[in-house]
C-alpha cells in the first residue's frame, strides 16, 4: 500500500503506485483535456502529485511541451529571480569497499589509483577554491569505514571552515557522503553542514540490487530510509537525486517525486535541492553498458517536469554536462550550477590530476569558475555566492515558508548582488568585473522594497571601499 507518511521505504516508495502511476500517465498521454487541467494546476505554483508530473513527462502533444517549457522558466524565476548558486565539489577520499557498478570507485576497480586527503591536503585544495573565489563546497567521498570514518568527516569541516585566505572564506560546507546513523546525522548537523546529499541512484528495488552486489550500499531500505535519519537527526536541509540512466527514466521520475512526497508529508518540508546527474563515461564505466541512457532532449524534459512538479526546491546541474546542454537546462528550470570543478581526489591544488584516473566521472564543461560567471552574466542570470540563510538559521521549512511566499526575493536577491560584488572586487578578470558590474547596477532597480533596495546600494558600496561579508 502506498504510503507517504510511511517511515517503510516500500510504502513510500511503493512500485506497484509508480507502475500504476505510469500505466494511467501513458494512457492519457494524448488526451489534451487531461493535459490541460494539470497544466492548469501547475500554473498554480503550488507542485504536482506523481501521477499528475508523470503525465506531463510521457505526453506527446507538441505545443503542450512548448507551453510546459515557459511555464517551468516562468515558476524558476518566480521562486529564485534569475539568481544561479554557485559551488565546487570537494573530493576527499576514492577509497571505497561497495561494488556499485556505474561508478569507479567500486571496489574490485583496481586500475584507479587511491587516495585520501590528509587534513594539510584539505587546506591546500581549500585556498585553491578560495583563490578561485568559491564560498560553497560539497564534499564527496567513496564509503569505506575504517578509512572515511565520521571523525575524518568532522575533521575535515572544521579544518575546511577554519581557513580564512586573503579575502576568502568557505561559508557553507554541504556534504554527499554514505548513508549514516541518526546519531552520526546529529554530529554533521552539529559540524555546521549546510545540505546532506544523497543520491538514491534508482528508485527500481529491483535495478537497484543489481547494481549494488556488495558492501553497506547494497541495503536499499538503508539507503532510501537515509533521509528520515537524518531529519530525525536535525538536518532540516536535504537534497535528493537519482542517476539517469540506471532504470527507465519515467520510473525513476515518480520515484523521486514520491520520495519528496514523503519528506513533505512526515516533516513539513520537501527537498532543499534535487540534483539531475545522468550517467557519463569514467574510469571502467563505459555508458554503452546502460541501454536506458538519457539522450539531451529528454533530459531537459525531465528537469522541465520536476521544475514544475516541486516549484519550491534549488535544482542543481554539474559539470558533467556540456556547456550547451547547462545553458538549455538553465532556461527550464536548474538554479544552481558547478563551476571551475575538478572531479579527483586532489585536483585543485595540482590541477593535472583531473586529467589522470582517479576522477570519478568526466567532466564535459571544463571552464573556469572566472568563464562560469563570465557566461551566466552574458545570459542575463546574477551569479550567487551567497551562503546567508544558512549562517542565518534560515534552513528547513523556515526557508521555504519565505520561499513560497515571495518574501524570498527581499532576502535573496540583495545577498546575491553583495556576494557577487564580493566576487568581482575580488576575483573576477576585468571583461567579467565590468560586465558584472553593469547587471549589480541593472538589477538594484528590480528589488522591490525601497528601503531594502537602498540599504543594498549603501552595502555594495562598503564592498568596494574593502568591507566584505554583509548579509542579513
Amino acid at each position: 500500500m502506498y504510503d507517504p507518511r510511511s517511515s517503510n521505504a516500500a510504502e513510500f516508495i511503493n512500485h506497484q503506485e509508480i507502475l500504476d502511476s505510469l500505466e494511467w500517465a501513458r494512457a492519457n498521454a494524448s488526451n489534451r483535456a487531461e493535459i490541460r487541467r494539470v497544466l492548469d494546476t501547475a500554473k498554480e505554483m503550488k507542485g504536482l502529485g506523481h501521477r499528475d508530473a508523470a503525465l506531463l513527462l510521457l505526453m506527446n502533444e507538441p505545443d503542450l511541451i512548448a507551453e510546459m517549457n515557459a511555464l517551468a522558466r516562468s515558476i524558476k524565476e518566480r521562486f529564485y529571480g534569475r539568481r544561479i548558486v554557485m559551488f565546487a565539489p570537494l573530493y576527499l577520499s576514492n577509497y571505497c569497499i561497495n561494488g556499485c557498478l556505474y561508478c569507479p570507485y567500486h571496489a574490485q576497480n583496481e586500475s584507479i589509483p587511491r587516495k585520501q586527503l590528509t587534513q594539510d591536503e584539505i587546506r591546500r585544495e581549500v585556498i585553491a577554491l578560495q583563490d578561485m573565489g568559491h564560498k560553497r563546497l560539497a564534499l564527496e567521498a567513496g564509503e569505506d569505514p575504517v578509512r572515511n570514518t565520521l571523525d575524518y568527516y568532522l575533521e575535515s569541516i572544521r579544518t575546511i571552515y577554519s581557513i580564512h585566505h586573503a579575502n576568502g572564506a568557505i561559508r557553507r560546507v554541504n556534504i554527499n557522503i554514505a548513508a549514516t546513523t541518526v546519531d552520526d546525522y546529529r554530529k554533521l548537523k552539529e559540524a555546521g553542514i549546510g545540505t546532506y546529499i544523497l543520491f538514491q541512484e534508482t528508485y527500481d528495488r529491483e535495478r537497484y540490487e543489481e547494481l549494488h552486489v556488495f558492501g553497506p550500499k547494497a541495503d536499499y531500505d538503508w539507503h532510501t530510509e537515509a533521509m528520515d535519519r537524518a531529519m530525525q537527526g536535525g538536518i532540516d536541509d536535504v537534497g535528493l537525486g537519482v542517476l539517469f540512466g540506471l532504470d527507465h527514466y519515467d520510473y525513476e521520475l515518480v520515484g523521486l517525486l514520491m520520495h519528496a512526497e514523503h519528506l513533505e508529508a512526515t516533516y513539513g518540508v520537501g527537498p532543499h535541492t534535487i540534483s539531475v546527474p545522468r550517467i557519463c563515461p569514467a574510469d571502467d564505466i563505459d555508458v554503452a553498458d546502460f541501454k536506458n541512457a538519457v539522450p539531451d532532449e529528454l533530459f531537459l524534459h525531465l528537469i522541465a517536469t520536476i521544475r514544475i512538479a516541486v516549484p519550491y526546491t534549488g535544482m542543481i546541474i554539474s559539470t558533467r554536462e556540456s556547456v550547451r546542454v547547462r545553458e538549455q537546462a538553465l532556461g527550464l528550470g536548474i538554479s544552481q550550477v558547478s563551476g571551475g570543478s575538478r572531479t579527483t581526489v586532489g585536483g585543485y591544488d595540482h590541477p593535472e590530476t583531473n586529467e589522470g584516473d582517479t576522477a570519478q566521472f568526466d567532466v564535459s564543461d571544463t571552464r573556469s569558475l572566472d568563464d562560469v560567471v563570465h557566461w551566466l552574466l552574458g545570459l542575463g542570470y546574477i551569479p550567487s555566492f551567497c551562503t546567508a540563510c544558512y549562517r542565518e538559521g534560515r534552513t528547513g521549512d523556515r526557508f521555504m515558508t519565505l520561499l513560497k511566499n515571495g518574501q524570498i526575493v527581499n532576502i535573496c536577491q540583495p545577498n546575491a548582488l553583495m556576494t557577487l560584488q564580493e566576487y568581482l572586487e575580488d576575483y573576477a578578470k576585468p571583461a567579467t568585473r565590468a560586465r558584472g558590474l553593469e547587471v549589480i547596477e541593472a538589477e538594484l532597480g528590480r528589488i522591490p522594497n525601497e528601503r531594502v533596495r537602498e540599504k543594498t546600494r549603501s552595502w555594495l558600496a562598503e564592498i568596494r571601499s574593502g568591507g566584505r561579508d554583509f548579509h542579513f
